[in-house]
This record gives structure tokens, C-alpha cells and sequence, in this order.
């Protein structure tokens, strides 16, 4: 590989939304460099021609493209997955997968803080209502028809206690609740996890860290969730398909827990549908898979790519998966 890497492709620059400036030195790293907002899984193969390096967050980067593009030598992952990456084709051609870690952590924390606060107080519903006049026509100077909960003195269960699980209990302790520990099926035992039979019944609110795998696939169905207090509340940061989500939308609707909010869908964008977009179901919030995308955590995605490209080219690459 030469000292100067000839040239770069950005597969998916839409995905970032960060100042331009903290792309400079990233750019000044290359002789040649080609950003495309998107790119169709049939025009991969081409636009990498000639390329060294591709830079990408959910571009397949599949064996078959690996195959066509013999000069690729360093992919890097705009993201902690690479599920969209082939590593075992990567590996086997001399390519190096570097990723971003831990740039989300404070903007996910505070996100699911976020959902669990809207929850508690009912934020959407009192804000429709004002809309809808509700308050403008009461008897009273105040709007009382949503029950609001204190955090204070609740019980958290978090199901994934790695930095983000840990950050996230540590936000939740500022409001003064208790936080309990989830067991993950197959996981080691430490000695401070619950069993999530146990775990279920205990807490008012749930939020989830883990990743998904086929551990945590459906981890949450129907017989979980009535397992959950009726009153219970429920917060998915992590990944679609943890909560089994057709089961989710029934139990919402039966009436059973207090609400839910979620962050993540099974498919994204759901331009098919999705059982949870049903306007119907009450007490629940969705937002777009946007809780990682503070102005902050995007700058911190683009300086660690920088300082990846910079570790390879000095023969010493970093955060390779």
C-alpha cells in the first residue's frame, strides 16, 4: 500500500449529517476522493473501481464485491456494526475492517432518558391535547387527564450492561431510581444479573442496550411483556427485533403496560409497514432511528474514521474488527 492512498470512496455520505469542515482532514488524507450520498447495491461494484479504500455505514461490501475490486485494501465502517461488511472475504483477501465505537454512548443515553421522561409524563398526549383545544375549554387552570409518574424511587431494569447500559443507569440513579440488572440468555453469569422471569415482574420501567442476535431475537414476546407490570414502561434503544413487535402492538392495545417508545424497527426505513405504525395502538412513542445522531456523536464518528485511516497508513491500524 502506498504512503498516500490514491483514492477513497464514500459509499453513503447521507448518512452523516455533520460540518463539512471535520471532513477536511479526512479528505486531505487521499489524492482522489468520491462521496456519493447513495448508492444502489448495483452500482457498488463500479464505483469502487480503482479504489483503496471505501468508506461506508450500511453499503454491502459482499464477497462479490470484494472479489471485483482487487485494489480495496482498508474498509472502514462509519458505525459499530459490520454486519454489512463480509469479513470472512475480507480477511481472506489481506483487506483491514476498522468500525467507530463508543461515539453514541452520550446521545443514546440521553435519548432513552428522553423517551422515558415522555412516557412518564405523558409529554405527546398533553401536547395533543393542547392542540386540540382540550385546555383552552377546561373548568380548570390545569389539564389533568393523563396519570403522570415520578421516576423517583421506580425500579430500572436494563437488559445489556455494557458502556451504554452502564451510562443509562447512571443517568436513571440521578433521578433517583433503583436499577436492576438482566440476565441475557447464554450470556455468562455475573453476580449482579437477574433472570429475566425475575427481573420482568420487578421493574416499572424496561430499556434495552443489548445487541441483537439469535440470544436476543424475539427476547421480548407476548409471554415477556405480561410478565411486566400493567403499569410498566418500556424502551427499546438497541435493535428491531428484540420485541417481538406484532406481540408488542397487542399487549399495547389489550391495555397492558404503561407505554412504550422505541427507537428501532425490525426493517428501516419500514417503507413496507410495520405492525407498530398502526395509529391505533395507545401509549406508544417511535422515533426514526435517530437517537445516535447528535451533532456531537456524528463529529465523533468522522475523527475516529480520520484517526483509523491514519493508524493504517502508519502500519499500525486500530479498532479493526
Amino acid at each position: 500500500m502506498p504512503s498516500t492512498i490514491i483514492k477513497a470512496v464514500y459509499l453513503d455520505g447521507a448518512s452523516l449529517q455533520a460540518d463539512k469542515q471535520i471532513f477536511t482532514p479526512l479528505i486531505n488524507l487521499f489524492s482522489e476522493w468520491q462521496c456519493h450520498p447513495q448508492t444502489k447495491p448495483s452500482e457498488i461494484i463500479e464505483r469502487l473501481q480503482g479504489a483503496h479504500v471505501v468508506i461506508c455505514n450500511k453499503s454491502p461490501i459482499s464477497q462479490e464485491v470484494i472479489e471485483a475490486c482487487p485494489e480495496l485494501r482498508l474498509i472502514l465502517v462509519t458505525a459499530t456494526g459490520t454486519n454489512n461488511v463480509d469479513l470472512i472475504a475480507a480477511k481472506q483477501h489481506n483487506i483491514t475492517v476498522c468500525n467507530c465505537r463508543g461515539y453514541g454512548t452520550e446521545a443514546v443515553s440521553q435519548h432513552t432518558l428522553m423517551l422515558m421522561l415522555a412516557l412518564a409524563t405523558r409529554l405527546i398526549d398533553y401536547n395533543n391535547a393542547v392542540a386540540a383545544g382540550e385546555w383552552q375549554q377546561s373548568t380548570n387552570f390545569c389539564l389533568m387527564n393523563y396519570p403522570i409518574i415520578e421516576l423517583a424511587g421506580k425500579t430500572l431494569g436494563i437488559i445489556g450492561y455494557g458502556e451504554l447500559g452502564q451510562a443509562v443507569a447512571k443517568l436513571a440513579e440521578a433521578f433517583g431510581m433503583k436499577v436492576l440488572i438482566g440476565q441475557i440468555p447464554n450470556r455468562p453469569i455475573r453476580n449482579n444479573t437477574i433472570p429475566l422471569s425475575e427481573l420482568l415482574p420487578q421493574v416499572d420501567v424496561l430499556t434495552l442496550h443489548c445487541p441483537l442476535t439469535e440470544d436476543t431475537k424475539n427476547l421480548l414476546a407476548e409471554k415477556e411483556l405480561r410478565l411486566m407490570k400493567k403499569e410498566a414502561l418500556l424502551i427499546n434503544a438497541a435493535r428491531g427485533g428484540i420485541i417481538n413487535e406484532q406481540d408488542l402492538a397487542s399487549v399495547l392495545k389489550s391495555g397492558h403496560l404503561g407505554g412504550a417508545a422505541t427507537d428501532v424497527l425490525t426493517v428501516e426505513p419500514p417503507k413496507e409497514g410495520n405492525p407498530l405504525l398502526d395509529p391505533s395502538i395507545p401509549r406508544l412513542i417511535i422515533t426514526p432511528h435517530c437517537a445516535w445522531a447528535t451533532k456531537e456523536a456524528q463529529q465523533r464518528i468522522v475523527e475516529q474514521v480520520t484517526e483509523n485511516t491514519k493508524a493504517f497508513l502508519a502500519g499500525n491500524p486500530i479498532r479493526t474488527v
